[in-house]
């Protein structure tokens, strides 16, 4: 897959800069990003109500989290730049992977986020404190219960990619896992939910 060159843009609190290009003036949390943007820029709907959502997310610093899907890793980058300790950054394209790898080192964050080129199921069952995923609802229903099992009670699911005739059958899925909806965002295509799961 190929990405198209993109230019500076604000999402929020974050300013998304092509590598090689001069922070804008003001400029906001700074995400750096190879000159393509392949796999997500963070211009499509999807990943900015992402971005708008990890912003409230209370806890961010220290946290252990996963981006499933990561693409370019922008939300991997986004919850490190908030203060996540620890991202592992899933996708199945090596391409991708590749990309988030790199877009890590542009940022200098190689020690906060691992990229890893696999599945859920190749990560150990340690829970984290936060679960990012922005891909399709017929991933992330059949994922469900790995999704809920791999974050920790009180920890906060955020997911993404959801087409709108989607959204409540997302929403009930997790919800019978003990989840509860805490924000959401419903754009023009899709549904953006930001998760809490049960206590225990």
């Amino acid at each position: 897959m190929t990405g198209r060159v993109f230019t500076s843009f604000s999402i929020d609190r974050f300013s998304i800069i092509p590598a090689g290009e001069d922070r804008p003036d003001p400029c906001g949390i700074p995400i750096v990003l190879g000159r393509k943007g392949a796999f997500g820029s963070g211009e499509h709907e999807t990943t900015a109500s992402c971005l708008e959502l990890l912003s409230v997310i209370p806890g961010i610093a220290g946290c252990r989290a996963i981006d499933l899907g990561a693409g370019t890793g922008i939300l991997a980058l986004a919850a490190a730049r908030l203060g996540a300790a620890l991202v592992i950054a899933v996708d199945l394209e090596w391409d991708a992977a590749r990309s988030c790898a790199e877009n890590a080192g542009l940022n200098r964050l190689e020690n906060n986020i691992f990229s890893v080129c696999g599945e859920l199921s190749c990560l150990r069952a340690q829970p984290v404190d936060l679960m990012m995923a922005n891909i399709y609802a017929d991933i992330l229903l059949p994922l469900a219960a790995r999704i809920v099992a791999l974050t920790r009670p009180c920890g906060h699911i955020l997911l993404s990619g959801i087409p709108l005739q989607d959204k409540f059958d997302i929403v009930n899925r997790y919800s019978s896992l003990g989840c509860r909806v805490i924000d959401s965002r419903i754009g023009e295509d899709f549904a953006t939910y930001l998760f809490q799961t049960a206590a225990s």
